[in-house]
């Protein structure tokens, strides 16, 4: 397979963690929270048995989180239009106790393919953008132009923004920036894989938009209506600063089944 990174079976240069680190007061929207918390739940003393086990023992312990705090992928069932899924589904049909039967996160494949960085600070000379900026299509398609990128099919299109240094201010954070309307549809007519961004929601959240009448309208045209994934919450400050644009992409959905969303750790592999 031919990305535009040369040999994907060579080995790797350089590998970029993308995930923010899991703590229980990171952001998250109170819709989704508690975000995280772990419970040590048997330590090591209470396995610590010498004399009829010998010197080994072990500790366990109890992971609490919604599928959407943090680092996460979402699921084509996370957002419907008038209960409708994407594809035609209807909800009542799909939705029960365990979950959803049908587009829930064990369908969604291992996302081991081209990833593509575009840098909205970098093409408009700030370090950041401000809290509730709204990215245009014009600005991603200028960023393409400016770092020589063409968006293929398949590709999986990060956003940088800067958000990721409001990471522990959680107001600030929340009150980030995010991608406009025809932006999404654009990247979805461009028929790419999923999107990512190193805020909250993709969207800014809580702007309503007029031609689409709600809140969140790219999670509306991709999950509901493009059936196109989304990453939120990603830390691209290091991918950014070393300058690449193209990479790998490696993310991996746990198969939590019937489940809306996912935790993951998305990396960027740089090979020569």
């Amino acid at each position: 397979m031919s990305d535009g990174t040369g040999d994907l079976s060579g080995e790797p240069r350089q590998v970029f963690d993308l995930e923010q680190p899991r703590t229980t007061d990171m952001p998250v929207i109170d819709s989704h929270k508690p975000g995280y918390y772990y419970a040590l739940h048997r330590r090591h003393s209470d396995t610590y048995d010498p004399e009829n086990t010998g010197p080994r023992s072990s500790a366990s312990g109890m992971i609490i989180c919604m599928e959407h705090a943090g680092t996460h992928i979402d699921a084509l069932c996370h957002q419907a239009e008038h209960l409708t899924l994407c594809g035609g589904v209807d909800v009542a049909s799909v939705e029960r106790n365990g979950g959803f039967s049908k587009h829930a996160i064990e369908e969604v494949p291992p996302i081991v393919g081209p990833g593509v960085l575009l840098d909205v600070p970098a093409l408009l000379g700030v370090d950041c953008l401000d809290e509730g900026y709204l990215i245009s299509r014009d600005e991603l398609a200028r960023c393409c132009e400016r770092q020589g990128i063409e968006i293929k099919p398949g590709d999986t299109i990060l956003v940088r923004t800067g958000n990721a240094q409001r990471w522990r201010d959680e107001a600030a954070y929340l009150a980030g920036p995010g991608v406009e309307a025809a932006a999404s549809e654009w990247l979805a007519d461009l028929d790419v894989l999923a999107v990512g961004a190193d805020t909250m929601a993709w969207d800014v959240i809580g702007r309503f938009d007029e031609e689409y009448g709600c809140q969140l309208p790219g999670h509306l045209i991709l999950l509901a209506r493009r059936g196109v994934y989304i990453i939120e919450n990603m830390n691209l400050e290091e991918l950014a600063a070393a300058g690449y644009s193209r990479f790998e992409l490696i993310c991996l959905p746990l198969k939590f089944v019937g489940a809306t969303g996912s935790p993951v750790r998305p990396v960027a592999v740089i090979r020569d």
